[in-house]
């Protein structure tokens, strides 16, 4: 009987310890925010010559993290907030309480992580995912 309790116990240890080093970590969460804030970054500096020195992404909080499957692999709808401070080469600009909705899928060994930016489509196709290395 004890056996049986003790495997319980570690069944349970096991499942949830690997659960938990599934989900996005605040960190991974970040460099989705900044790795899609580059790619908006190029888009703008092309249209409006911006000089954009840099930013700082602070303050991060998730609201919602719904699980989903992306090309057969697993993936994580993330929403939330953040504060943003992009440095220009004359001023420092804050905005606080940004909100960001980014997608962040894990590889299929599990060592890595990839931001997914849907392609803007019409409605009747399906989504076309842009696939960026995150770590």
């Amino acid at each position: 009987m004890i056996r049986f309790v003790l495997t319980g116990i570690l069944l349970l240890l096991v499942t949830a310890c690997t659960s938990l080093a599934l989900l996005p970590t605040y960190d991974l969460v970040q460099k989705g925010i900044a790795l899609q804030l580059e790619q908006t970054q190029q888009e703008l500096q092309q249209k409006v010559d911006l000089d954009f020195q840099k930013f700082a992404i602070q303050g991060i909080s998730i609201t919602q993290q719904q699980p989903l499957t992306i090309g057969n692999l697993p993936a994580y709808h993330v929403q939330g907030t953040y504060n943003l401070i992009v440095k220009l080469p004359n001023r420092e600009i804050s905005q606080p309480q940004k909100p960001f909705d980014i997608y962040l899928q894990i590889q299929r060994e599990g060592k890595s992580w990839r931001l997914l930016l849907p392609k803007k489509t019409d409605n009747n196709t399906p989504s076309i995912w842009h696939s960026y290395l995150i770590l």
